[in-house]
């Protein structure tokens, strides 16, 4: 479990909620010898692909409309807030191509940063910058010694509706080929239903969905990461929390 003071959170107060709840995560210096990482910038960053959190159930087809070579998976998201390891982890049970995938930021290079494990094979780390103005993320492999260059496409249609593209091209090819596309519904929605009611939670301004409590008053968090988070420093989240409410 993460190690933070609350002094911390008290003198971020006057801060966003985002960057004053998570700000403390990078307590994290660099008693490893290597520099800390920016886990504040990181999480702002990753703002936009936040309702990723959850539960999913997911149709992988090779051919979109095709039931020939399709399957079924689950994944689950979680925020991931360990000093080596700090953005969203998706893990995928019965999966074709992955078993999990991180999703983070670089604030060095100004690129978001996708490590797969794939069911077979090394490790993948793709890169992209991000458009403000698309719904979507394109992440790129290095070139591999044979020449093989991956494309990994983020869409998100809503809280409730992502997809991922998985293409892929060799050597001199000029275009991608596509390898599969998986949909994702989240667990408990139907296509069409999107509700943006309910309560935000008080660590990363996500869906909260994970009740938790402290001096007798119930918040909520949207995930396991940020509960680890919220049970190491209570007081210095919600009195970071309850000054963005007051600035609003």
């Amino acid at each position: 479990m993460l190690r933070h003071s609350q002094q911390s959170w008290r003198t971020l107060r006057t801060g966003g909620l985002l960057a004053a709840c998570l700000a403390v995560l990078t307590g994290l210096s660099g008693d490893d010898g290597q520099a800390p990482v920016d886990t504040p910038a990181i999480v702002a960053a990753l703002q936009p692909w936040k309702d990723l959190v959850g539960e999913w159930r997911a149709v992988g087809q090779v051919r979109r409309g095709s039931n020939q070579g399709a399957w079924q998976e689950t994944a689950g998201v979680v925020w991931d807030l360990k000093k080596e390891s700090t953005g969203l982890r998706w893990t995928v049970k019965d999966g074709k191509h992955w078993q999990s995938a991180l999703l983070t930021f670089d604030p060095a290079s100004g690129e978001h940063v996708l490590s797969v494990v794939p069911k077979e094979g090394a490790p993948v780390r793709l890169t992209g910058q991000w458009n403000p103005k698309e719904t979507k993320l394109v992440l790129e492999s290095p070139p591999a010694e044979q020449g093989e260059l991956q494309r990994v496409t983020l869409s998100v249609q809503n809280e409730n509706r992502v997809i991922w593209l998985l293409e892929k091209k060799n050597g001199p090819q000029s275009f991608y080929a596509r390898v599969a596309e998986i949909g994702c519904q989240r667990q408990g929605t139907k296509l069409a239903a999107v509700d943006s009611n309910g309560p935000e939670c008080i660590v990363t301004g996500g869906r909260g969905t994970i009740a938790v409590t402290h001096a007798g008053q119930t918040y909520y968090v949207c995930c396991t990461g940020c509960r680890e988070a919220f049970e190491d420093d209570p007081e210095g989240i919600i009195a970071a929390w309850k000054a963005k409410r007051a600035k609003k």
